[in-house]
């Protein structure tokens, strides 16, 4: 059995799950990309005290994966343990160093993790992966127009990098540069026209642009959304005021403002569908409210 950090009560209870399960639940948050930080710090603490001689070389996945998801629970001693058995193992490896820059920037020692990425950097430049560290350290230092430089710079090289983009699209709204953001999401439809969640993105920030050719364009991709994901919930309710408005527009025909009142009503139906066997019709129509307000996109704090 490996020797390290003891647990909590919450892991212990863990202790009884089988081995299987505990590994399987751990590769289907890998596979799915999965941020699930403190489940899998439960299971995967378990599965590397109790069981790791069981899952042959894919322990060392898991090291990896536990690491990660302890450094964003704060538990630097597991996280330092699991660093120090991947070096071990792996002496030379790229990614073990690139934890322990990750374990640096969670200490915000972000001088000694800038020093370790530009060495791994100089044996490798396109390690795709340590640039977007370097950028990671920008965004958290607050130095956001940095973090654009870097990352305009990383997508001519890389340009089928979703996350890049979604990043790049992120700080482009905090500097309420919608024009650029709206770019970036067309670029994120293109590499993938499926994802529902880009076309849903796309319609809010045409929506916030606002003007009656953006509010059209608004309406189209919330209807997008809904033909690819009929329970986006968040894209009905767009649907749903940007109809609103197009059919308010004081320009608006006659035509207009009927094919509009049309998709009101009927997005109305499907609203009311939602919550028709809701019983606190109160807690309900705070939920749309709330919904409505939240719709339009706006720059988080500094």
């Amino acid at each position: 059995m490996t020797s390290f950090p003891s647990v909590s009560a919450n892991i212990k209870m863990a202790t009884s799950m089988n081995w299987i399960d505990l590994r399987d639940k751990l590769r289907k948050w890998r596979e799915e990309n999965s941020r699930e930080s403190e489940a899998i710090v439960e299971h995967g603490e378990v599965l590397i005290a109790h069981h790791s001689h069981k899952i042959g070389d894919e322990i060392w996945i898991v090291y990896e994966q536990l690491c990660i998801a302890a450094l964003d629970c704060c538990r630097m001693d597991l996280a330092n343990h699991c660093i120090s058995t991947l070096e071990s193992k792996f002496p030379d490896s790229v990614r073990a160093y690139r934890l322990r820059g990750m374990r640096f920037e969670a200490e915000e020692r972000y001088k000694e993790a800038i020093e370790l990425y530009d060495g791994l950097l100089k044996k490798d430049e396109a390690n795709s992966q340590i640039r977007k560290r370097k950028i990671a350290i920008s965004i958290a230092q607050g130095h956001r127009e940095d973090a654009i430089k870097e990352l305009n710079t990383h997508l001519k090289q890389f340009m089928g990098d979703q996350e890049a983009w979604k990043e790049l699209a992120d700080l482009y709204i905090l500097e309420q540069h919608y024009d650029k953001a709206v770019f970036c999401y067309e670029e994120l439809m293109l590499n993938n026209p499926h994802n529902h969640l880009y076309h849903q993105r796309y319609a809010e920030l045409k929506y916030t642009q606002g003007g009656v050719e953006n509010m059209e364009i608004a309406r189209k991709y919330f209807a997008q959304t809904l033909k690819l994901n009929i329970k986006n919930i968040r894209a009905l309710y767009g649907f749903y005021l940007a109809a609103c408005n197009l059919g308010s527009a004081p320009k608006a025909s006659p035509q207009q403002k009927k094919e509009n009142k049309k998709y009101v009503d009927w997005a109305q139906q499907q609203i009311n569908q939602l919550y028709k066997t809701n019983a606190d019709q109160d807690e309900s129509q705070k939920s749309m409210t709330h919904m409505f307000q939240a719709l339009d996109i706006k720059p988080a704090n500094p």
